[in-house]
C-alpha cells in the first residue's frame, strides 16, 4: 500500500497539484514570517501611491502604499494636552472620568488622524515650508516676546523649562510640520467667497424692519371651579413624573487640598533653592547671540552642476561687492536677496542664538567675527553671503534674580509631594478597612465630613462637582458601602466618599400631592382659556377685522410701533421673534400672529408691513466685517469637507487597546 501511495504522489500531476497550491500559501501565509513587526501605533494611516490612487487595498499591493502611524506615545501626550485645555476650561466641574470615556478619546485620536492625512497630502503635493516662513512663525508667539518682540533668551528658557524640554532644532520641526499640515486646509479656506449678490441678500435680511401693532391680554384669572376625582386621577396618571421624589445620597467624605497643607506655607530653604539653581544652571543662562544679516541666492538642491556654480558665483560676486569700502550691506540685500523672509528688511536676520539656523550657516555665523562679512555658504536653500554686525556674550542670570521662581517652583514641588504622600497613605489605610473613613482620616489628621441628602443635579459646595455625583450614584459605591477612590476637584485637590445613606427614587401617592394636581389643573384650563382668546382674536383679525377694534371692544390697548428692526425686543424678545417669524402680509393684508408669556399673559399682533433692509445704510467696514465672517464660515465648511474627502481615500486602522 505505501508503494502504491508513493508512486501515485511522485507523477507530473502531483507536481502540478503542489504547485497550484504554493501560490496561495505564498500569498496569504509567507508575508506573516518575512514580515513580522511589533506594531505599537494608536492608528496607522495607509493611502494609495500618488501614481495609482486607485490601487486595491489588497496584498501585496498595499506594500506599494504610503503609510503613517501614530503612536501610542503621540496619542498619549496630545490626551494630556486635551486634559489641561479642558481642566482650565471647566475648572471645577471638569470631570476625570468623563473624560477618559472612550469616546472622548476616539475624539482626540480623530483630530490627530485628520492632521495626519493633512500632512500626508501635502508631503504628496510636494509642500514645503522655508526656514524664514518657521522664524517668522516663532517670532510670532507671545510667549517668546519681551515688549512686544522676539527675545532669544525668553525662547531658550521657555523651551527648556516645558516638560519635556525640547531644543530648538525640535520645536522648529513641530512649527514645520505644522505649518505643512495647515497650508493646503489654509489655501481652501482662502478660496472661499461670497458674491455680491448674496451680501446684498443678507443685508437686506438683516436690516429688515416691520410695522406691528399689538395687544396684551391681562393673566388669566384664577380658575375656582371644581375638579372631579376623574380628572384629578387623570392628570396624575399622566404626569407621573412630576410627582416623583428623586433618588438621594448622604455622604461622608474626606477632603485633601494641597493649598491648605502645612508644607504649602513652609519657607524656602536658600540651600536647597542654591542646589536646584546650580543643577538647573542651563536655564538661567542667556546664550550668546549675534546679529546678522544675509543675503541668499536660492537654488534647488536637484539643480544641475551648471545652475550651482552660477548660483555660487552670483553670491561671490555680492560678497565681493559687500567688503568693498563704504558698501551698503542692506542695499545689496534689498535688490539681489531671495530671501521673502527678510528681504525687505536689508537681510536683517536679527540677534540669533545657537540652534537657530540650519548648521552649515550656524557654523559660519559663530565662526566670524564682529564686522566681517563671509559668503558663498551653502545650505539646501542656495548660497548666502553673511554679515555679522554684532556679538552679544552669553551670560548666566545671577541666582538673586531668579531665587523667588525657584522658590515658587519648589514650593509647587513640595505641595505635590506632600499632597501625593498623603493620598497615598489614605489609600493605603483605607484598602485594609475599605468599609470606614475613620482609620484613614484621623491617620491624616483630617475630619471626616458629612453632606446630604441631595439629588442629581442638585448638590452644594463639593456635591454639586459632577464627578462627585457620578461616583455617588454609581451601584458599585451604593450597593457596597465603601469608600471611593481619590475623585479630583481640582489640581491638589481630591476628596474620597462613602455612600452614607440612599434612598430610591419613589412615587409619591395621590393623597399626597392631591392639592398640588388640582392647582396644575387649574392652570392648565386658565392657561388654555386665554390661548382660546387669543387664538379667537387671530382669527378674527386673519378673516380682516382691525386688531385696535377688536382691543377696544375688550377694553385692551393696542399699540401700533412702526418700523421695528430685527432683534428689538417690542414688546418683548418672545414676541419679537415671532413677529419676524410670520409671512410678510399680502397687498391690503395683514399677517396675525401670538405669543404666550411666562406669566400667563398673551400677547396678540399683526405685521402690517414688510421694509427691506437697505444695504446701503452699512458703512463699508460693516459690509467688509460680514463678508469676511460669511468668507470664514463658508471656508471652513470647505475645509471640512476636504478632510472628509480625504478621510475616505485613506484607509486608517485603530488600535482600540491601545488608546
Amino acid at each position: 500500500m505505501l508503494q502504491s501511495l508513493r508512486d501515485k504522489t511522485s507523477g507530473w500531476i502531483a507536481t502540478a497539484i503542489l504547485g497550484l497550491l504554493v501560490v496561495p500559501f505564498a500569498f496569504f501565509g509567507m508575508e506573516q514570517y518575512l514580515f513580522q513587526r511589533n506594531d505599537t501605533f494608536a492608528a496607522k494611516i495607509e493611502a494609495p501611491p500618488t501614481w495609482w490612487p486607485s490601487a486595491p487595498a489588497m496584498w501585496p499591493l498595499t506594500m506599494l502604499w504610503q503609510r503613517d502611524e501614530i503612536s501610542a506615545e503621540d496619542f498619549r501626550a496630545a490626551f494630556e494636552r486635551s486634559r489641561q485645555q479642558q481642566r482650565q476650561q471647566q475648572g471645577e466641574q471638569f470631570d476625570p472620568r468623563e473624560f477618559e470615556s472612550i469616546g472622548n478619546k476616539r475624539k482626540v485620536l480623530d483630530t490627530l488622524v485628520d492632521q495626519r492625512v493633512l500632512a500626508m497630502t501635502a508631503a504628496r503635493a510636494g509642500v514645503a515650508v522655508g526656514d524664514a516662513q518657521v522664524r517668522r512663525e516663532i517670532e510670532k508667539i507671545p510667549a517668546f516676546q519681551v515688549d512686544g518682540k522676539f527675545n532669544p533668551q525668553r525662547y531658550q528658557l521657555a523651551l527648556t523649562s516645558q516638560a519635556p524640554s525640547r531644543t530648538p532644532r525640535q520645536f522648529e520641526q513641530e512649527v514645520r510640520d505644522s505649518l505643512q499640515q495647515s497650508m493646503i486646509p489654509a489655501a481652501v479656506a482662502e478660496t472661499a467667497f461670497v458674491t455680491p449678490s448674496e451680501l446684498q441678500r443678507l443685508l437686506r435680511l438683516l436690516g429688515e424692519k416691520r410695522d406691528v401693532s399689538f395687544a396684551m391680554l391681562p393673566p388669566p384669572p384664577p380658575d375656582a371651579g371644581p375638579v372631579s376625582a376623574v380628572d384629578i386621577q387623570k392628570w396624575y396618571d399622566s404626569h407621573a413624573a412630576d410627582y416623583r421624589v428623586p433618588e438621594t445620597v448622604s455622604l461622608e467624605y474626606v477632603e485633601i487640598n494641597g493649598a491648605t497643607l502645612p508644607a504649602a506655607t513652609a519657607a524656602a530653604d536658600d540651600d536647597a533653592l542654591r542646589q536646584r539653581y546650580v543643577q538647573e544652571k542651563s536655564r538661567f543662562s542667556e546664550p550668546e547671540q549675534r546679529l546678522a544679516s544675509h543675503i541668499l541666492i536660492k537654488v534647488d538642491p536637484k539643480a544641475s552642476a551648471a545652475e550651482q556654480k552660477a548660483a555660487e558665483a552670483k553670491a561671490a560676486a555680492l560678497a565681493q561687492q559687500a567688503r568693498q569700502p563704504g558698501a551698503d550691506f542692506a542695499a545689496l540685500a534689498r535688490a539681489n536677496s531671495d530671501d521673502t523672509g527678510s528681504k525687505a528688511a536689508g537681510g536683517d536676520l536679527g540677534w540669533v542664538a545657537k540652534d537657530v539656523m540650519v548648521k552649515p550657516f550656524e557654523d559660519a555665523l559663530y565662526a566670524m567675527q564682529a564686522g566681517e562679512i563671509r559668503g558663498p555658504v551653502k545650505t539646501e536653500f542656495g548660497w548666502h553671503v553673511i554679515q555679522l554686525r554684532e556679538i552679544k556674550a552669553g551670560k548666566q542670570v545671577p541666582f538673586e534674580q531668579v531665587r523667588e521662581q525657584l522658590a515658587r517652583e519648589q514650593a509647587d514641588a513640595d505641595r505635590d509631594r506632600v499632597f501625593n504622600d498623603l493620598t497615598g497613605k489614605l489609600v493605603d489605610q483605607i484598602n485594609k478597612n475599605p468599609t470606614t473613613l475613620v482609620p484613614a482620616a484621623r491617620l491624616a489628621n483630617l475630619p471626616v465630613q458629612t453632606i446630604g441628602p441631595f439629588a442629581r443635579g442638585q448638590g452644594t459646595g463639593i456635591a454639586a462637582n459632577l464627578a462627585l455625583q457620578r461616583v455617588a450614584f454609581s451601584e458599585s459605591m451604593i450597593e457596597d458601602g465603601t469608600v471611593s477612590d481619590p475623585i479630583e476637584l481640582g489640581p491638589n485637590h481630591s476628596v474620597l466618599i462613602r455612600v452614607a445613606q440612599h434612598t430610591q427614587a419613589h412615587q409619591l401617592p395621590l393623597a399626597q400631592v392631591s392639592q398640588r394636581v388640582i392647582a396644575s389643573i387649574r392652570g392648565d384650563r386658565a392657561a388654555k382659556a386665554q390661548a382660546a382668546i387669543a387664538d379667537k382674536l387671530v382669527a378674527q383679525v386673519r378673516a380682516g377685522m382691525p386688531l385696535k377694534e377688536l382691543a377696544a371692544a375688550q377694553h385692551l390697548a393696542a399699540s401700533d410701533v412702526p418700523a421695528v428692526p430685527r432683534g428689538a425686543p417690542v414688546p418683548d424678545k418672545l414676541t419679537a421673534d415671532a413677529i419676524f417669524n410670520v409671512p410678510p402680509p399680502a397687498p391690503g393684508k395683514v399677517s396675525p400672529g401670538k405669543t404666550i408669556l411666562a406669566d400667563g399673559r398673551a400677547v396678540v399682533f399683526a405685521v402690517s408691513k414688510v421694509i427691506p433692509g437697505d444695504p446701503a445704510e452699512a458703512s463699508a467696514d460693516q459690509k467688509a466685517s460680514l463678508q469676511q465672517q460669511l468668507s470664514e464660515m463658508a471656508g471652513a465648511d470647505d475645509v471640512e469637507g476636504l478632510v472628509k474627502a480625504l478621510r475616505k481615500r485613506t484607509v486608517v486602522t485603530i488600535a482600540e487597546d491601545r488608546l
